[in-house]
């Protein structure tokens, strides 16, 4: 029969007694995993704890292979590496097991193995439960060190994915031996010197499979090594929300996005470079762009670069992000404030009741700290070449910063600067000429005053001209030489203010035609980078489909030599077997005259021994009824009413078993029809029979 346990069945394997565990989250159902190669069941020892616990995989009859034998024997070795507990393995086999085989065939070639409690990295990302950065760190740190304990000794788990990684660290089960943060389940499929190959090969899991490589199938020393980058990506970046919320579903990526350019891919790289350092990121973009698995970085390299990372740069990311957030939603209301104040100011300065001396209101500190990050940022961005995400961040840093500091005339300056880079005017105006000292309206008003007062002094000064004429012509010579003076000086300060203006704009004409260059270079770059990966592509395609064509040709040769040698064995054996037959088939006529004969003799004692059981049974039924009313009717007149009905009962279903024979027999009848009324009515006497 098919091994379908129930919670709390027992299982005898190897004189030790274990009993079925109870699913948590489905009461009366058995703790079962489904898996691509089998259902995992979870056994507790009948005379231990919790820890004892162990976990028995029932392969589909596809995976049921003797040779699991064999390679159990030689992974036992490597249950003492870290993460590798259950390569501690014990196979049912026929020799050993064969009672236990024999009632359910399913556990042929089964695996008994140590249980790892815990989640999945597969319930994390499902769940999108969202890690601490001390969490993720911790977590990376002990795949990566596991992923270069087994690189060491040339070992590959060759189907590592979410659902392949436990994660002990957060199991509420609590363990005495201290278990690693991360534990590696079905490694059946392990690569090793000493390792056969499997007859079937799987080909990756979605999400973590690199799609240069899967149409072969994984089995070498290099197989962990693109899943395992991935693995590592998303475990130091599930302390980000953002990459949380992105999430495809049950991994982060969907299969179709692997190793192309996406929006989850620069997400991923950027929250890397910021919370983890640009050594980190630069691993994953390694691995995200080979082209074989080869070329992606060892689990020895993500452990040093994990061993080197600050803490403090990821723990603050999050503390920054939700001040970022926080000003973002304050921004609009801040804005209104302050364009309040300066209509206010504006028309005080209209009506002359500022001070132009009165100096700036200082910022508090944490307004300085968001216009520090801010300004940061926007540089960031502008070495990024991201010149409208720049000027945004100005524009916002702008409502900020004091008047007349140092700072708002450097953020102006690049506002207006990146406004022009984003917005070029075709048409050239000219910047206003500076009006001459002796055209000014300064001027103009101050020598107008002058010839009132000089106009209403005459009377008085008339004297004094004629003398003074000589002295006056030469202070006006001398003041029409400082107006010349002064209209020479603007005239050269507007021509150098045009030169200026001029080499600015070739300045500005030139910067663009590098950035456009640039910006040609890295198209044609990744344009040329594509064909040769689109060429590459082309030619494994090839390479496979012509592989797949041998082997088809082969196949099919074999499979006409076996056919023909096949049909030779046929035809001998069909007249073999047709002598057999016929000597079989007159002995076995023989042979079931005799049965017959044994079977009618067979049921006829038979059938006679149930008589007489049945009698034997019917006497002691009789005998037991009349002690169930005895009792019933001493119960009543000792006043326990209750038991008497219990009794009564028991009568009344014993009765029932057999009716129609206990009808005839002596006053089994009268008694149960008393019962009948004592049960419908407490208060009737039952008669003394």
């Amino acid at each position: 029969m098919s091994f379908q346990p129930n919670p709390g069945d027992e299982v005898v394997i190897n004189d030790i007694a274990y009993t079925i565990g109870q699913h948590p989250a489905a009461p009366g159902l058995a703790y079962a995993q489904a898996g691509r190669q089998g259902i995992v069941y979870q056994l507790l020892p009948r005379n231990g704890s919790i820890n004892g616990a162990k976990a028995l995989k029932v392969f589909f009859p596809k995976f049921r292979i003797p040779a699991m034998v064999y390679q159990s024997e030689h992974m036992e070795s490597y249950s003492e590496l870290p993460g590798l507990q259950v390569c501690k393995r014990d196979v049912l086999t026929p020799e050993r097991n064969g009672a236990l085989i024999g009632e359910h065939p399913d556990l042929l070639y089964a695996v008994l193995m140590p249980w790892v409690h815990g989640l999945t990295w597969f319930d994390v990302i499902s769940d999108q439960k969202q890690l601490t950065a001390e969490e993720s760190l911790k977590l990376a740190r002990a795949l990566a060190g596991i992923g270069s304990a087994m690189e060491q000794r040339g070992l590959a788990h060759c189907d590592l994915s979410a659902p392949n990684v436990m994660i002990p660290f957060f199991s509420e089960v609590e363990n005495l031996k201290e278990a690693s943060a991360v534990e590696l389940v079905d490694v059946e499929q392990m690569y090793g010197s000493k390792m056969d190959r499997p007859d079937a090969l799987l080909a990756g899991s979605p999400g973590y499979a690199a799609h240069r490589t899967v149409h072969s199938g994984l089995w070498s020393a290099y197989a962990d090594r693109f899943a395992g980058a991935v693995i590592i990506a998303e475990m130091l970046s599930w302390s980000d929300a953002a990459i949380v919320e992105k999430a495809w579903g049950e991994s982060y990526f969907d299969q179709h996005e692997m190793q192309t350019a996406n929006e989850r891919y620069y997400a991923m790289r950027e929250s890397l470079q910021k919370r983890w350092g640009s050594k980190v990121s630069d691993l994953f973009v390694r691995a995200w762009e080979s082209h074989d698995l080869s070329s992606c970085p060892t689990f020895g390299e993500w452990l040093v670069a994990l061993a080197a990372v600050d803490i403090r740069l990821a723990s603050a990311a999050p503390l920054e992000e939700s001040e970022i957030n926080a000003s973002d939603q304050t921004n609009a209301v801040e804005t209104n404030q302050i364009k309040g104040k300066e209509a206010a100011s504006g028309i005080l300065d209209k009506q002359g009741n500022t001070d132009q001396n009165v100096p700036a209101t200082e910022p508090s500190p944490g307004q300085e700290a968001v216009v520090n990050r801010l300004f940061l940022q926007a540089r960031a961005l502008e070495d990024e070449g991201k010149p409208a995400a720049a000027l945004e961040v100005y524009r916002s840093l702008h409502h900020f910063i004091p008047d007349n500091s140092a700072m708002q005339m450097e953020v102006e300056a690049a506002i207006q600067e990146l406004d022009a880079k984003l917005n070029p005017k075709h048409d050239d105006t000219a910047q206003p000429v500076k009006v001459p000292f002796y055209r000014s309206k300064k001027f103009m008003i101050s020598s107008a005053v002058l010839i009132v007062l000089l106009a209403g002094s005459v009377p008085t000064v008339k004297i004094l001209a004629d003398q003074a004429e000589v002295k006056q012509k030469e202070q006006e010579a001398a003041a029409k030489q400082a107006e010349l003076k002064a209209a020479e000086e603007a005239e050269a300060a507007r021509v150098a203010a045009l030169k200026q203006q001029e080499e600015e704009k070739k300045q500005k004409a030139a910067d663009a035609a590098k950035l456009d260059a640039e910006e040609k270079k890295k198209q044609a770059e990744a344009k040329k980078k594509e064909e040769e990966r689109k060429a590459l592509q082309a030619k494994y395609d090839k390479q496979a489909k012509y592989e797949a064509y041998l082997a088809k040709q082969k196949q099919q040769k074999l499979e006409a030599a076996k056919k023909a040698e096949q049909e030779k064995y046929d035809k001998q054996a069909k007249y073999e077997a047709y002598l057999v037959w016929k000597k079989e088939n007159d002995a076995r006529i023989a042979k079931q005259e005799a049965e017959q004969k044994a079977a009618a003799e067979a049921q006829r004692k038979q059938e006679a021994a149930q008589k007489a059981a049945l009698k034997k049974k019917r006497a002691q039924n009789v005998v037991t009824l009349i002690a169930h009313y005895n009792k019933t009717y001493n119960a009543q007149k000792g006043r326990k009413i209750e038991n008497a009905e219990s009794y009564a009962r028991e009568f009344k279903n014993l009765y029932n078993t057999d009716a129609s024979y206990f009808k005839g027999v002596g006053k089994v009848a009268a008694r149960m029809n008393a019962i009948n009324k004592f049960l419908s009515n407490t208060d009737y006497t039952l008669p003394n029979l």
